[in-house]
């Protein structure tokens, strides 16, 4: 089309590669890939062991906010947490006396199993440290908050 001005990308770059959007596409689909090879020794998937991990710390979480915690959908995190009911790692009540909001806990056993899964993350997580000089995570981490914040998040 002619006459049509060019758009500038927001930093130089030679191809989409470049950008800063891939590159962290990237790295999480990288994280991703390692997180769900290593979860599957344990018998979970990444998000039922996030929900396991929000559990841990936030005991009595209802299915939307275990979804807004994990990033899926309340449909999606339904199947997690019937998923991790059925394993007997979470158990939540049939019914509740207020609201809709039926409370999620861990059981011994999801403790016990987020435990041994919890190792193989931080593993993984302390291999992608480790690639970045130790002085520059306090940076990278707040550079990456202030992108998240940026985008309305």
């Amino acid at each position: 089309m002619e006459g049509r001005a060019s758009v500038q990308p927001p930093h130089p770059a030679q191809d989409i590669t470049e950008h800063v959007g891939y590159r962290l596409k990237r790295s999480a689909a990288a994280l991703r890939g390692a997180m769900d090879k290593a979860l599957r020794e344990y018998g979970l998937t990444v998000p039922q062991y996030s929900c396991l991990e929000l559990l841990d710390h936030q005991p009595g979480l209802s299915n939307a906010e275990l979804a807004r915690g994990t990033f899926v959908t309340r449909q999606s995190m339904n199947v997690v947490l019937r998923g991790l009911q059925d394993a007997e790692l979470v158990s939540r009540p049939r019914t509740t006396d207020h609201g809709r909001a039926l409370p999620a806990h861990l059981t011994d056993a999801g403790r016990d199993r987020l435990e041994l899964a919890r190792g193989a993350v931080y593993a993984i997580e302390r291999r992608m440290i480790d690639a970045i000089p130790q002085q520059r995570l306090t940076a990278l981490l707040a550079d990456l908050d202030r992108m998240t914040e940026a985008l309305g998040d």
